[in-house]
Protein backbone atom coordinates (compact mmCIF):
# COMPACT_ATOMS: atom_id res chain seq x y z
CA UNK A 1 0.00 0.00 0.00
CA UNK A 2 0.92 3.45 -1.04
CA UNK A 3 0.13 6.92 -0.48
CA UNK A 4 0.10 10.18 -3.39
CA UNK A 5 -0.64 13.52 -2.39
CA UNK A 6 -2.31 16.00 -4.91
CA UNK A 7 -2.70 19.51 -4.30
CA UNK A 8 -6.10 21.61 -5.31
CA UNK A 9 -5.95 25.60 -5.30
CA UNK A 10 -9.31 26.25 -6.35
CA UNK A 11 -12.18 25.57 -4.23
CA UNK A 12 -14.58 25.36 -7.58
CA UNK A 13 -12.16 23.07 -8.87
CA UNK A 14 -12.52 20.62 -5.71
CA UNK A 15 -16.18 20.56 -6.08
CA UNK A 16 -16.09 19.61 -10.08
CA UNK A 17 -13.57 16.75 -9.37
CA UNK A 18 -16.05 15.23 -6.25
CA UNK A 19 -19.02 15.97 -8.21
CA UNK A 20 -22.56 15.88 -6.45
CA UNK A 21 -22.82 13.31 -3.52
CA UNK A 22 -18.88 12.90 -4.06
CA UNK A 23 -19.96 10.44 -6.98
CA UNK A 24 -16.84 11.08 -8.95
CA UNK A 25 -14.89 10.26 -6.54
CA UNK A 26 -16.96 7.43 -5.84
CA UNK A 27 -16.48 6.16 -9.54
CA UNK A 28 -12.70 6.52 -9.45
CA UNK A 29 -12.47 4.38 -5.80
CA UNK A 30 -14.77 2.17 -7.40
CA UNK A 31 -13.10 1.49 -10.69
CA UNK A 32 -9.47 1.78 -9.60
CA UNK A 33 -9.49 -0.25 -6.11
CA UNK A 34 -7.93 3.39 -4.42
CA UNK A 35 -9.18 4.95 -1.45
CA UNK A 36 -9.63 9.22 -2.01
CA UNK A 37 -9.47 11.79 1.18
CA UNK A 38 -9.63 15.31 0.88
CA UNK A 39 -8.03 17.24 3.66
CA UNK A 40 -8.33 21.00 3.49
CA UNK A 41 -6.08 22.39 -0.17
CA UNK A 42 -5.32 18.31 -0.43
CA UNK A 43 -6.60 14.97 -2.11
CA UNK A 44 -4.44 11.59 -0.65
CA UNK A 45 -5.00 8.72 -2.71
CA UNK A 46 -3.86 5.35 -1.19
CA UNK A 47 -4.05 1.55 -2.74
CA UNK A 48 -1.92 -0.49 -4.62
CA UNK A 49 1.16 1.15 -6.43
CA UNK A 50 -0.44 0.78 -10.20
CA UNK A 51 -3.68 2.02 -8.98
CA UNK A 52 -2.65 4.79 -6.71
CA UNK A 53 -0.26 6.05 -10.14
CA UNK A 54 -3.25 5.91 -12.28
CA UNK A 55 -5.83 7.18 -9.86
CA UNK A 56 -3.33 10.89 -9.19
CA UNK A 57 -2.60 11.04 -13.20
CA UNK A 58 -6.40 10.96 -13.56
CA UNK A 59 -7.32 13.51 -10.83
CA UNK A 60 -4.28 16.02 -11.77
CA UNK A 61 -6.24 15.72 -15.39
CA UNK A 62 -9.38 16.45 -13.90
CA UNK A 63 -8.14 19.40 -12.21
CA UNK A 64 -6.75 20.28 -15.26
CA UNK A 65 -10.14 20.16 -17.55
CA UNK A 66 -11.85 21.85 -15.02
CA UNK A 67 -9.08 24.66 -14.70
CA UNK A 68 -10.23 25.45 -18.28
CA UNK A 69 -13.85 25.19 -17.49
CA UNK A 70 -14.96 22.06 -18.88
CA UNK A 71 -17.70 20.20 -16.94
CA UNK A 72 -16.84 17.02 -14.77
CA UNK A 73 -19.27 14.48 -15.45
CA UNK A 74 -19.22 10.49 -14.53
CA UNK A 75 -18.46 10.19 -18.43
CA UNK A 76 -15.92 12.39 -18.16
CA UNK A 77 -14.38 10.88 -15.27
CA UNK A 78 -14.84 7.10 -16.75
CA UNK A 79 -13.16 8.14 -20.05
CA UNK A 80 -10.25 9.15 -18.45
CA UNK A 81 -10.05 6.37 -16.25
CA UNK A 82 -9.98 4.20 -19.46
CA UNK A 83 -7.43 6.57 -21.59
CA UNK A 84 -5.13 6.83 -18.32
CA UNK A 85 -4.70 2.42 -17.78
CA UNK A 86 -4.97 2.17 -21.56
CA UNK A 87 -1.27 4.72 -21.44
CA UNK A 88 -3.09 7.48 -23.15
CA UNK A 89 -3.66 10.31 -20.86
CA UNK A 90 -1.27 12.35 -23.08
CA UNK A 91 -4.60 12.64 -24.97
CA UNK A 92 -6.87 14.14 -22.38
CA UNK A 93 -6.23 17.56 -22.76
CA UNK A 94 -7.50 18.15 -26.26
CA UNK A 95 -10.35 17.08 -24.55
CA UNK A 96 -10.59 20.73 -23.96
CA UNK A 97 -12.66 21.22 -27.27
CA UNK A 98 -13.39 24.17 -29.45
CA UNK A 99 -16.85 24.73 -28.81
CA UNK A 100 -18.66 23.57 -32.68
CA UNK A 101 -22.11 24.92 -31.97
CA UNK A 102 -24.78 26.56 -29.47
CA UNK A 103 -27.94 25.04 -29.10
CA UNK A 104 -31.30 27.63 -28.88
CA UNK A 105 -30.91 27.06 -25.08
CA UNK A 106 -27.44 28.25 -24.86
CA UNK A 107 -25.88 24.82 -24.37
CA UNK A 108 -22.63 24.73 -26.39
CA UNK A 109 -21.72 21.60 -28.23
CA UNK A 110 -18.53 19.94 -28.04
CA UNK A 111 -16.39 16.66 -28.52
CA UNK A 112 -16.55 14.47 -25.94
CA UNK A 113 -13.78 11.98 -26.45
CA UNK A 114 -10.92 11.82 -28.82
CA UNK A 115 -12.16 9.89 -31.55
CA UNK A 116 -15.05 12.75 -31.52
CA UNK A 117 -12.44 15.48 -32.06
CA UNK A 118 -10.68 13.67 -34.17
CA UNK A 119 -13.96 12.97 -36.35
CA UNK A 120 -14.94 16.78 -36.02
CA UNK A 121 -11.92 18.26 -36.69
CA UNK A 122 -12.13 15.70 -40.34
CA UNK A 123 -15.30 17.12 -40.87
CA UNK A 124 -14.14 20.95 -40.72
CA UNK A 125 -11.17 19.88 -42.96
CA UNK A 126 -12.42 17.63 -45.50
CA UNK A 127 -15.00 18.05 -48.45
CA UNK A 128 -16.52 14.62 -47.72
CA UNK A 129 -16.32 12.60 -44.39
CA UNK A 130 -17.70 9.30 -43.15
CA UNK A 131 -18.80 8.70 -39.85
CA UNK A 132 -18.82 4.94 -38.87
CA UNK A 133 -19.03 3.88 -35.88
CA UNK A 134 -21.58 1.93 -32.85
CA UNK A 135 -25.00 4.19 -31.70
CA UNK A 136 -24.21 6.44 -28.76
CA UNK A 137 -21.22 7.91 -30.19
CA UNK A 138 -22.73 11.17 -31.18
CA UNK A 139 -21.90 10.85 -35.30
CA UNK A 140 -25.27 12.35 -36.43
CA UNK A 141 -25.41 14.80 -33.38
CA UNK A 142 -21.86 16.37 -34.36
CA UNK A 143 -22.37 16.45 -38.25
CA UNK A 144 -26.25 18.01 -37.60
CA UNK A 145 -24.14 20.48 -35.12
CA UNK A 146 -21.72 21.24 -37.66
CA UNK A 147 -24.26 21.94 -40.55
CA UNK A 148 -25.63 24.61 -38.11
CA UNK A 149 -22.66 25.95 -37.31
CA UNK A 150 -21.46 26.43 -41.71
CA UNK A 151 -24.90 27.53 -42.13
CA UNK A 152 -24.93 30.22 -39.45
CA UNK A 153 -21.74 31.44 -40.72
CA UNK A 154 -22.90 31.74 -44.09
CA UNK A 155 -20.63 28.76 -45.29
CA UNK A 156 -23.21 27.04 -46.92
CA UNK A 157 -26.94 28.40 -48.22
CA UNK A 158 -29.02 24.94 -47.12
CA UNK A 159 -28.54 22.30 -44.82
CA UNK A 160 -30.11 18.89 -46.56
CA UNK A 161 -30.22 15.91 -44.18
CA UNK A 162 -31.55 12.57 -45.46
CA UNK A 163 -31.73 9.21 -44.99
CA UNK A 164 -32.36 5.84 -46.84
CA UNK A 165 -35.96 4.52 -45.57
CA UNK A 166 -34.87 1.02 -44.92
CA UNK A 167 -37.38 -0.78 -42.64
CA UNK A 168 -36.02 -2.27 -39.54
CA UNK A 169 -38.07 -5.52 -39.60
CA UNK A 170 -41.14 -2.71 -39.69
CA UNK A 171 -43.33 -2.13 -42.85
CA UNK A 172 -43.88 1.47 -44.35
CA UNK A 173 -47.40 0.40 -45.62
CA UNK A 174 -48.97 -0.11 -42.29
CA UNK A 175 -47.80 3.25 -41.28
CA UNK A 176 -50.81 6.18 -41.35
CA UNK A 177 -51.08 8.88 -43.62
CA UNK A 178 -49.14 10.43 -47.55
CA UNK A 179 -45.64 9.49 -48.07
CA UNK A 180 -44.39 11.87 -45.72
CA UNK A 181 -45.94 11.12 -43.28
CA UNK A 182 -44.99 7.60 -43.75
CA UNK A 183 -41.24 8.49 -44.00
CA UNK A 184 -41.43 11.25 -40.82
CA UNK A 185 -40.54 8.34 -38.43
CA UNK A 186 -36.62 7.55 -40.27
CA UNK A 187 -36.14 10.96 -40.17
CA UNK A 188 -37.09 11.93 -36.52
CA UNK A 189 -33.25 11.77 -35.40
CA UNK A 190 -32.86 14.23 -37.82
CA UNK A 191 -35.48 16.63 -36.68
CA UNK A 192 -34.90 15.98 -33.47
CA UNK A 193 -31.18 17.56 -33.35
CA UNK A 194 -32.43 19.98 -35.83
CA UNK A 195 -34.99 21.44 -32.90
CA UNK A 196 -32.56 21.12 -30.33
CA UNK A 197 -29.62 23.67 -32.40
CA UNK A 198 -32.25 25.84 -33.91
CA UNK A 199 -35.23 26.27 -31.70
CA UNK A 200 -38.73 24.94 -33.40
CA UNK A 201 -39.67 28.40 -34.77
CA UNK A 202 -36.15 29.15 -36.34
CA UNK A 203 -36.37 25.30 -38.27
CA UNK A 204 -39.91 26.10 -39.14
CA UNK A 205 -39.27 29.41 -40.40
CA UNK A 206 -35.93 28.09 -42.60
CA UNK A 207 -38.03 24.73 -44.10
CA UNK A 208 -40.07 27.62 -45.18
CA UNK A 209 -37.43 29.15 -47.18
CA UNK A 210 -35.75 26.24 -48.13
CA UNK A 211 -32.79 26.82 -46.09
CA UNK A 212 -33.44 23.44 -44.68
CA UNK A 213 -34.65 20.08 -45.73
CA UNK A 214 -35.03 16.62 -44.73
CA UNK A 215 -35.80 14.21 -47.16
CA UNK A 216 -35.87 10.81 -47.95
CA UNK A 217 -32.45 9.29 -50.15
CA UNK A 218 -34.69 8.72 -52.97
CA UNK A 219 -36.17 12.25 -53.37
CA UNK A 220 -31.95 13.31 -53.86
CA UNK A 221 -32.06 12.03 -57.09
CA UNK A 222 -31.50 13.81 -60.51
CA UNK A 223 -30.39 16.61 -58.46
CA UNK A 224 -27.12 19.12 -58.19
CA UNK A 225 -26.54 20.34 -54.39
CA UNK A 226 -24.32 23.37 -54.62
CA UNK A 227 -23.63 25.69 -51.29
CA UNK A 228 -25.55 22.81 -49.07
CA UNK A 229 -24.37 20.65 -46.16
CA UNK A 230 -25.98 17.18 -46.42
CA UNK A 231 -25.90 14.61 -44.27
CA UNK A 232 -26.53 11.17 -45.32
CA UNK A 233 -27.96 9.41 -41.91
CA UNK A 234 -27.78 5.26 -41.56
CA UNK A 235 -25.48 5.15 -44.81
CA UNK A 236 -24.68 1.05 -43.79
CA UNK A 237 -28.71 0.47 -45.49
CA UNK A 238 -27.62 1.88 -48.80
CA UNK A 239 -27.51 -0.24 -51.54
CA UNK A 240 -23.90 0.61 -53.66
CA UNK A 241 -25.92 2.29 -56.14
CA UNK A 242 -27.87 4.75 -53.98
CA UNK A 243 -24.46 5.48 -52.49
CA UNK A 244 -22.51 6.26 -55.94
CA UNK A 245 -25.76 8.47 -57.24
CA UNK A 246 -25.35 10.25 -53.22
CA UNK A 247 -22.18 11.01 -54.09
CA UNK A 248 -22.41 12.36 -57.42
CA UNK A 249 -24.90 15.35 -56.33
CA UNK A 250 -22.11 17.16 -54.82
CA UNK A 251 -21.88 20.39 -55.99
CA UNK A 252 -19.76 23.44 -55.73
CA UNK A 253 -19.12 25.21 -52.24
CA UNK A 254 -21.05 22.09 -50.41
CA UNK A 255 -19.88 19.38 -47.74
CA UNK A 256 -20.79 15.66 -47.41
CA UNK A 257 -21.01 13.80 -44.06
CA UNK A 258 -22.22 10.15 -44.30
CA UNK A 259 -22.73 8.33 -40.88
CA UNK A 260 -23.33 4.74 -40.68
CA UNK A 261 -22.48 1.66 -38.01
CA UNK A 262 -22.01 -1.30 -40.63
CA UNK A 263 -22.97 -3.96 -37.54
CA UNK A 264 -26.87 -2.62 -38.01
CA UNK A 265 -27.60 -3.31 -41.65
CA UNK A 266 -30.66 -3.78 -42.23
CA UNK A 267 -30.68 -4.92 -45.90
CA UNK A 268 -31.83 -8.14 -47.09
CA UNK A 269 -28.41 -10.75 -46.95
CA UNK A 270 -27.79 -10.92 -50.85
CA UNK A 271 -27.06 -7.01 -50.80
CA UNK A 272 -23.68 -5.27 -50.36
CA UNK A 273 -24.05 -2.29 -48.07
CA UNK A 274 -22.74 1.15 -50.15
CA UNK A 275 -21.29 2.38 -47.06
CA UNK A 276 -19.11 -0.93 -46.46
CA UNK A 277 -18.54 -0.01 -50.35
CA UNK A 278 -17.42 3.52 -50.13
CA UNK A 279 -15.20 2.51 -47.09
CA UNK A 280 -13.32 0.33 -49.52
CA UNK A 281 -13.59 2.37 -53.00
CA UNK A 282 -12.76 5.65 -51.27
CA UNK A 283 -10.04 5.04 -48.46
CA UNK A 284 -7.36 7.08 -50.65
CA UNK A 285 -9.36 9.69 -52.20
CA UNK A 286 -7.96 13.21 -51.62
CA UNK A 287 -10.60 14.89 -50.10
CA UNK A 288 -12.54 12.36 -48.13
CA UNK A 289 -11.36 11.56 -44.91
CA UNK A 290 -13.17 8.06 -43.39
CA UNK A 291 -13.24 7.94 -39.28
CA UNK A 292 -13.98 5.20 -37.38
CA UNK A 293 -15.40 5.83 -33.65
CA UNK A 294 -15.78 2.59 -31.18
CA UNK A 295 -17.03 1.60 -28.16
CA UNK A 296 -14.91 3.92 -26.38
CA UNK A 297 -16.79 7.34 -27.91
CA UNK A 298 -20.03 6.21 -26.69
CA UNK A 299 -21.20 9.33 -24.61
CA UNK A 300 -24.96 7.80 -24.18
CA UNK A 301 -25.28 5.93 -20.58
CA UNK A 302 -22.82 3.29 -20.02
CA UNK A 303 -24.71 0.57 -20.37
CA UNK A 304 -24.97 1.14 -24.64
CA UNK A 305 -21.16 1.22 -23.96
CA UNK A 306 -21.57 -2.48 -21.86
CA UNK A 307 -24.36 -3.45 -24.35
CA UNK A 308 -21.76 -3.00 -27.48
CA UNK A 309 -19.20 -4.55 -26.14
CA UNK A 310 -21.47 -7.81 -25.16
CA UNK A 311 -22.30 -7.87 -28.81
CA UNK A 312 -18.65 -7.57 -29.88
CA UNK A 313 -17.68 -10.60 -28.25
CA UNK A 314 -20.60 -12.65 -29.20
CA UNK A 315 -19.90 -11.88 -32.56
CA UNK A 316 -16.33 -12.40 -32.13
CA UNK A 317 -17.49 -16.20 -30.61
CA UNK A 318 -19.58 -16.80 -33.20
CA UNK A 319 -17.56 -16.52 -36.23
CA UNK A 320 -14.74 -18.59 -34.29
CA UNK A 321 -17.42 -21.44 -33.69
CA UNK A 322 -18.42 -21.71 -37.17
CA UNK A 323 -18.05 -25.04 -38.73
CA UNK A 324 -16.82 -23.61 -41.76
CA UNK A 325 -13.65 -22.05 -39.44
CA UNK A 326 -13.10 -25.30 -37.97
CA UNK A 327 -12.75 -26.92 -40.89
CA UNK A 328 -10.34 -24.36 -42.34
CA UNK A 329 -8.11 -24.62 -38.82
CA UNK A 330 -8.09 -28.57 -39.11
CA UNK A 331 -6.79 -28.25 -42.92
CA UNK A 332 -4.61 -25.52 -42.44
CA UNK A 333 -3.40 -28.14 -38.97
CA UNK A 334 -2.99 -31.06 -41.83
CA UNK A 335 -0.78 -28.79 -43.99
CA UNK A 336 1.29 -27.86 -41.35
CA UNK A 337 2.04 -31.12 -40.32
CA UNK A 338 5.79 -32.57 -41.58
CA UNK A 339 5.26 -34.87 -44.02
CA UNK A 340 7.47 -38.36 -42.32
Amino acid sequence: MIEQTVSIERMEEAIDIFGSFDENIRLLEKELGVHVVGRDDQLKISGEAEAVMHGTKVIENLIGLSGRGEAITEQTVRYLIQLVKSGNEDKIQTLAADVICVTAKGKPIKAKTVGQKKYTQAIKENTITLGVGPAGTGKTYLAVAAAVAAFRAKEVNRIILTRPAVEAGEHLGFLPGDLQSKVDPYLRPLYDALFEMLGAESYTKYVERGNIEVAPLAYMRGRTLDDSFIILDEAQNTSREQMKMFLTRLGFGSKIVITGDITQIDLPGDKVSGLKEAMRVLQDVEGIKICRLNDSDVVRHVIVQRIIKAYEEDEKNRSKNQPGNHKKHEHKKSLEQPKH
